[in-house]
């Protein structure tokens, strides 16, 4: 574990571009947990390398990152295609891949919710919410009054949102496992989620090409799944602060070609598995369970300088 960090800390100094200071933020939260990784590398055996990926992206068409408007690499903004905005009218981008969000690397796993939004922050931007990751999905990021509705609970919400829901995918209308990183298998030692048991057989971000959003968003279905932050009041929304809502997971995980647990298309929302505040010190984490982030921009359409 010592020296896969070390080895994530200068990925994430050299190709993320982290600032001394946002790398010892990195450091201070990773360091804080047993388990915060790339999974247990005595229980993990990843089903394609690091060198393997760059050789099929170098030889497909894949999706430029937008850091001169988001203001951190491989970021994209998202908006509200169907209401005919442009990337003009963006007010908040995400990353194009699981964190660390470098193309070709493996994602962070075992990690609580709360450490997501604390990575989020260390690094410049805030973990996103809901609607966000479902709109950069599926290719377009409608309204708060649109997604929610705050006067219900969030098994009401959840019900009546999935009963009239877009059903759609990142790649497109129909569903296709072989497009994205669904076809690793949980080690034979994994037969209830544990640390020493269960290893975290992701593929690299960005392996497979096809499997992308509209807006260049990878890996939405497959590798691992997602924290978001589930706002049950306008006040929980992380775009207006960091009181947080409770936890999501979002997206389909990296055995979902043999084993398909639960809907993954874009706007599908889960049962509050293991649900807890995004907050709470002891919020949920495992093996095949990540994270990505957002970063606000200006009214003028520009990465704040004030990060998040």
């Amino acid at each position: 574990m010592p020296e896969q960090r070390e080895q994530l800390f200068a990925k994430l100094k050299k190709f993320a571009g982290l600032s001394d200071s946002e790398l010892g933020d990195v450091r201070r939260i990773v360091e804080a947990s047993k388990m915060l990784g790339q999974g247990n590398p005595k229980a993990t055996t990843h089903p394609m390398s690091r060198a393997d990926c760059r050789q099929i992206r170098a030889q497909a068409h894949t999706f430029l990152d937008r850091a001169a408007i988001c203001g951190k690499r491989f970021m994209v903004p998202i908006y509200n295609r169907r209401a005919g905005e442009t990337e003009r009218d963006a007010r908040v981008c995400i990353d194009q891949y699981e964190f660390p969000d470098i193309p070709c690397e493996y994602p962070v796993t075992w990690v609580r919710a709360v450490e997501a939004a604390d990575l989020c922050r260390a690094v410049g931007k805030r973990l996103c919410d809901t609607h966000e990751w479902e709109g950069a999905c599926a290719g377009s990021l409608r309204t708060v009054e649109q997604e929610y509705d705050f006067q219900q609970s969030r098994r009401d919400m959840r019900f009546f949102f999935n009963k009239s829901r877009e059903i759609v995918w990142a790649y497109g209308p129909e569903k296709h496992h072989e497009k994205c990183g669904t076809g690793s298998k949980k080690g034979p030692d994994c037969a209830s989620i544990s640390w020493k048991g269960c290893g975290s057989n992701t593929y690299p971000a960005g392996a497979f090409p096809e499997c992308v959003s509209p807006f260049g968003v990878y890996d939405q279905h497959g590798n691992a799944a997602e924290h978001m932050n589930m706002p049950l009041g306008p006040e929980q929304l992380a775009s207006r602060g960091d009181k947080l809502g409770e936890t999501e997971m979002k997206g389909s995980w990296f055995i979902f070609k043999s084993y398909e647990a639960h809907e993954d298309d874009c706007r599908w929302r889960a049962p509050d598995w293991h649900g807890s505040r995004v907050r709470d010190i002891n919020s949920h984490g495992n093996y095949h369970l990540g994270f990505r982030c957002c970063r606000d921009l200006s009214p003028e359409g520009r990465a704040s300088d004030a990060g998040p």
